[in-house]
């Protein structure tokens, strides 16, 4: 027999509830994560015969080598191993009684980027270990899968996923909101930290304390705020610096915007007074002729030219900028030649060019964004610190993570880290400018 940990307790209550559907168990290393998910699941198909469960992970090698020998051991030390038969070549556990867990591979793979493999699935119920590194899609697609013989036992949807601190979806949909207190009700986090887990040797609890400081900050005190990734091009202190740094001096005045288009929820617009970002602007989805009346109502009440408006012409922002006669920002383009050389400068695309001369200025200090809406600050923050390099490894032009991997990562789109990035096209036109007049 197993005795569970207060935590495992306290998300049993949630598995259990006729309200919670997806339930994100972890933070830490060794606060027997995977353990409790597989208990879950042994104790569905014992308690449902004939119901079918998923036990996922980012790929399926990675699950038969780590999570499949930790549902063996579970399984002895609850005596039910004569209860299943499990099939190597079908990935799956049988159970007597009819039940299965099916073993998945959710990497997002090129060549399947809507997870249709996943299509005809349906399932009971999932868990998915260390969730931190799959796509939020792929969760989304696993949690719309879960239907077969719901209504039959008076189920409902349950999705458990385990994870380590990382930024990225499971931060801006688990931890940030559970830690401000504005998880939806049907969402629960559970911290689970090593030191809450009696059953861990003292060798290993020391063996965490020994690694470096950014794994030690992650894996032993569970610390998701922390963040040491060496591809990440801003430093987080001065991104938090971002909303104090008053003493920034005004200039001229700009106006950047990114649209909303394929799908996106969100037109973002930015007021500039020099490196002050002094009004920020959101809607929801609109026209094409709305958008670009909001600009021109802005621009006309800040009496900012249209020669100082830039807006991000990929999609839909094209027709913007053939209403407004503005600057359009191709993000896909050639970069710009260095203002002061004149040289071209070794970047893949314009984007990641101003993302890089952006990166300087705020670990330089120079940006002010003057926002008092705490959730907009932290959009914005969790955007900044998603601005990587891509590749770094490799020789070749510097290039920073591309959009699709961010909206992966963070589970929407970039749209106000890319409105703040469009701002530095007129630092490299004007001095470009100057410097050949």
């Amino acid at each position: 027999m197993i005795k569970l940990l207060p935590k495992q307790e306290n998300a049993v209550w949630y598995l259990r509830d006729n309200v919670t559907n997806e339930i994100l168990y972890g933070g830490a290393a060794g606060g027997g994560k995977s353990a409790f998910g597989c208990m879950w699941l042994i104790e569905m198909c014992q308690q449902y015969p004939g119901t079918r469960w998923l036990m996922g992970r980012s790929k399926l090698k990675t699950l038969k080598e780590t999570t499949l020998n930790t549902f063996f051991d579970v399984a002895a030390k609850l005596g039910v191993t004569g209860q299943y038969t499990y099939n190597d070549k079908d990935s799956a556990i049988y159970f007597h009684n009819g039940s299965e867990i099916i073993l998945k591979d959710l990497f997002l793979y090129p060549s399947d980027k809507n997870f249709d493999s996943l299509g005809s699935l349906e399932i009971t119920g999932a868990f998915i270990d260390e969730c931190n590194q799959i796509v939020y899609k792929a969760w989304q697609i696993v949690k719309s899968r879960i239907r077969y013989k719901l209504n039959e036992f008076g189920l409902i949807p349950k999705l458990l996923g385990s994870c380590n601190p990382a930024k990225n979806w499971t931060y801006s949909k688990f931890y940030h909101p559970f830690k401000k207190k504005e998880l939806p009700g049907y969402r629960r986090f559970i911290q689970a930290l090593p030191t809450d887990n009696p059953h861990l040797p003292d060798s290993y609890l020391e063996s965490l304390r020994q690694l470096d400081e950014n794994s030690k900050q992650r894996l032993y005190y569970g610390n998701w705020e922390y963040d040491d990734d060496p591809a990440a091009l801003i430093d987080f202190r001065k991104i938090q610096d971002i909303y104090t740094n008053s003493f920034v001096v005004g200039g001229s005045k700009f106006i950047t915007a990114d649209i909303a288009r394929f799908g996106r929820d969100k037109t973002v617009i930015g007021v500039w007074d020099g490196f002050r970002l002094v009004k920020i602007v959101e809607y929801g989805k609109n026209s094409v002729t709305e958008a670009a009346e909001r600009i021109k109502n802005l621009a006309d009440f800040y009496m900012i030219p249209m020669s100082d408006v830039i807006v991000d012409e990929d999609g839909v922002g094209g027709g913007v900028v053939d209403i407004l006669g503005c600057n359009g920002f191709v993000n896909n383009s050639k970069p710009l030649d260095n203002p002061e050389t004149k040289e071209p400068e070794n970047y893949m695309n314009l984007k990641s060019q101003m993302y890089f001369a952006l990166a300087k200025l705020i670990n330089d200090s120079g940006l002010y964004v003057e926002c008092e809406d705490g959730s907009i600050r932290d959009i914005i923050t969790q955007e900044l610190e998603q601005v990587k390099q891509h590749n770094m490894d490799k020789d070749g032009k510097k290039q920073v993570l591309p959009k699709d991997v961010v909206k992966e990562l963070l589970g929407r789109s970039p749209d106000y880290s890319d409105m703040i990035m469009m701002r530095m096209w007129f630092e490299y036109r004007f001095k470009f400018e100057f410097s050949v007049a």
